[in-house]
Formats: structure tokens, C-alpha cells, sequence
């Protein structure tokens, strides 16, 4: 089976400007959220996906097929893009349906095609007004209609939550996850961490136009296991367990909260502190509640990481 992905030291150039800069990854069909600062080259890997860029340096391929010569694959790929609809004289309906006719279907196909489509966004109440009269989220409703609207196996979304209201957030990360559990593909890229992780998927990284991490959150995780980490301990023995652990040479700080019943600990490395806690609980039969690190959220391992890729850690 071919992998969805397949890129090769990839390098994108604008002039003097690196779009990307020597990215390989092998995907294989999955969910993948690409995350980034804005500039971090997300838009430009999905355009070479999309085949509407070729790589200055390196080979990309994507379902098997080369995007810069062999445009039927697109036919199994719905691209949500993040530039805005501005076509004046044209309806909702009728964008999407000429959307749908450039993959070769016939009109009155592509007719039924849209209204359905438009159907699963909720905009059939205002499918036959002139785009002229739709707000921003509106908009982006449609670019998703046009993009679902043939069925693809892989669908790819660059900013989807742009313009929409919170009502809107929600439809479309129920959207997303019932997209999932049709076993269909995902790329979703963003900047803002909260819309990926609302979406279980694995992750892929980018910063200054380099593959900073991929892997599934336990895997990003586990690139930090080795580096300065706050560990939060709660425990009934919580004194006992300060004094074993306060002997550890990888802890460098640790603050009793007596009132918890609980530690903080500063760690060099949060995998040899999990494995003297392990020591301490079967040796000397310490209780613990919880174990927990303090920045836990997906907003705090890409910091670290960033610092990590700085050299600031």
C-alpha cells in the first residue's frame, strides 16, 4: 500500500526566501494536524501536496502519485484552502457546483452533489443568495461543501476555523470527528493549538519553515521525557517521599505544599524521576495519588519544544 505522504528532503525556495527547508516525513493514511506560527511554511507544504508547487529541491509523493505529473489523484483529495471566496456576481450553490465540475463531473451530478454538501454545513437556507451577502464563516462553509462534496479519501484544511462564530467551532469539529470515524484521511493545518487537539490526531510541527516534531501526542511528549520538567506528586506519604526523592541527583528543586499533600519537583530528567518514584513505591510502599507535569497542555510542549530547537534548554 502506498503511503498518503512520502517526502524526501524536501526544500521549497521563493527567490532568496525559504518557503521550506529540508522536510522528509513518511505518512501513512491517518488523521495529521500540522501546526505552526503563522510563516512556518504550512500553506506551502499543502500546496505541494496539491501539486500547485513543485519542490525546488528534493521528491514528494502523495498517494503514490507525483503532483507535478499526474493530476488524477486529485480527484481523491478535498481542499479546503485558506484564501477567501471573492467572486461578486455568483451564488453559494453555484460556486460550489462549478467547484465540483473541475474534477470532470457532469453539471446536473454536480448540481446534486452541491446541495447535499451544503446540506451537511448547514447552508442550504442561504445556498442561492450571492456570496456578496455571506459573512466570513458563511464562506468558509462553502469552501468546506466544495472540498466534501466528491467524497474524497483525503481531506486537507488549511485555517478551517477562520471566521467562524463558536457555534460554528463546534459544528465544525463535529464535523471533523465524524470525518474520523469514517476512516477517511486528514490533514488539518493551523496556528492555534486548541482547534488541533479538540481533533484526536498526530501532530507534525513546523517552525521557520523546518519539521520541528511528528508522532502522536504521547510521542511529542516523549522527546521532553530528558529535558528540565516540573513533576507535581500528590501523595498520603508526600514527607516520606520528599526525603527519598530529595536524594535523587536529578532533581534540582522540590516545594512541599503540606496543605495537598503534594510535591513539586524540578527535574532534569522527567524519565529517571519517574523510575525512582517506581523504585520508592515498591521498595518502601509509598501511596501516590497523582503524578502529573505541571505544563501538560499541548500550548506548553510546543514552547518547550521551540526552546529545545533554540538550544535554550
Amino acid at each position: 500500500m502506498s503511503l498518503l505522504i512520502d517526502m524526501e528532503h524536501v526544500t521549497k525556495l521563493y527567490g532568496n526566501v525559504i518557503g521550506l527547508n529540508d522536510v522528509s516525513m513518511k505518512l501513512p493514511s491517518g488523521v495529521y494536524g500540522l501546526l505552526g506560527p503563522i510563516g512556518s511554511g504550512k500553506t506551502t507544504l499543502i500546496n505541494l501536496i496539491m501539486g500547485q508547487l513543485r519542490p525546488t529541491i528534493g521528491s514528494i509523493r502523495v498517494m503514490g502519485a507525483n503532483p507535478s505529473w499526474e493530476g488524477n489523484y486529485l480527484r481523491r483529495i478535498g481542499l479546503c484552502p485558506a484564501t477567501d471566496i471573492y467572486l461578486p456576481k455568483i451564488t453559494g450553490l453555484e460556486w460550489v457546483v462549478n467547484q465540483i465540475c473541475l474534477y470532470g463531473i457532469h453539471r446536473v451530478q454536480a448540481g446534486k452533489m452541491a446541495k447535499e454538501a451544503l446540506d451537511v454545513v448547514k447552508m442550504s437556507h442561504a445556498c442561492n443568495n450571492p456570496l456578496t451577502t455571506y459573512s466570513l464563516g458563511m464562506r468558509q462553509r462553502c469552501k468546506l461543501a466544495q472540498a466534501i462534496a466528491h467524497s474524497p479519501d483525503f481531506l486537507i484544511l488549511d485555517e478551517p476555523f477562520n471566521g467562524l462564530d463558536p457555534v460554528g467551532r463546534i459544528e465544525m469539529t463535529q464535523f471533523l470527528r465524524g470525518w474520523v470515524k469514517q476512516g477517511k484521511s486528514l490533514l488539518m493545518a493551523s496556528h492555534i493549538l486548541h482547534e488541533i487537539e479538540a481533533v484526536e490526531c498526530s501532530f507534525l510541527l513546523l517552525t521557520g519553515a523546518r519539521l520541528l516534531a511528528s508522532g502522536t501526542l504521547a510521542e511529542v511528549r516523549s522527546l521532553l521525557r530528558d529535558i528540565p520538567n516540573q513533576i507535581r506528586i500528590r501523595s498520603p506519604h508526600y514527607r516520606q517521599l520528599a526525603a527519598f526523592l530529595s536524594a535523587n541527583d536529578d532533581v534540582s528543586e522540590l516545594k512541599v505544599d503540606r496543605e495537598q499533600a503534594a510535591l513539586t519537583i524540578s527535574t532534569d530528567s522527567a524519565s529517571n524521576l519517574a523510575t525512582a518514584l517506581s523504585r520508592g513505591v515498591a521498595e518502601h510502599g509509598f501511596q501516590v495519588t497523582e503524578v502529573r507535569a505541571e505544563d501538560d497542555t499541548l500550548q506548553s510542549l510546543f514552547s518547550m519544544l521551540m526552546q529545545l530547537h533554540r538550544g535554550e534548554r
